[in-house]
């Protein structure tokens, strides 16, 4: 993303720097940062003394950031461990919130087992004669 995005507003080594970037992204904000900083500083260089350019690069790096924590991340995260993003969002700030760093690290895993053990209660709810309303008593009675 910050590839294609730098280098479509005219950025020089704009898919250099997104592509490094990308490689770095699997080390939490080392990705993210290396992007802000280095498209910032070369920005900054072809631009000068005009700051269009650095506001069109750090628009880029903020919008791919926001895309990738608010909408990849959660999508692809969700699909993995079988939950909706909405429902992992939700398990991230409600963790985060009652347990800090903790519970930001295990909200994924915890909410996970909680989906697992809800489609089961359902599953066999949805099979129980009392969700069929089939009389137990009359089955038992010979």
């Amino acid at each position: 993303w910050y590839g294609l995005g730098l280098t479509l507003i005219g950025l020089n080594y704009g898919f250099l720097i997104g592509i490094s970037a990308g490689f770095l992204s699997f080390i939490p904000y080392v990705g993210s940062l290396s992007a802000l900083v280095v498209s910032a500083i070369v920005a900054l260089v072809q631009g000068w003394p005009d700051w269009t350019m650095l506001a069109m690069a750090l628009g880029v790096v903020a919008s791919g950031q926001f895309l990738e924590g608010n909408v990849l991340s959660p999508k692809l995260v969700g699909e993995s461990v079988g939950l909706h993003p909405v429902w992992l969002m939700f398990a991230l700030l409600a963790s985060g919130s009652l347990f800090g760093f903790t519970g930001l690290i295990v909200a994924v895993p915890v909410a996970a087992a909680l989906g697992v053990l809800l489609r089961f209660f359902f599953a066999r709810y949805r099979l129980s004669p009392f969700y069929l309303g089939e009389d137990a008593e009359a089955e038992n009675q010979p």
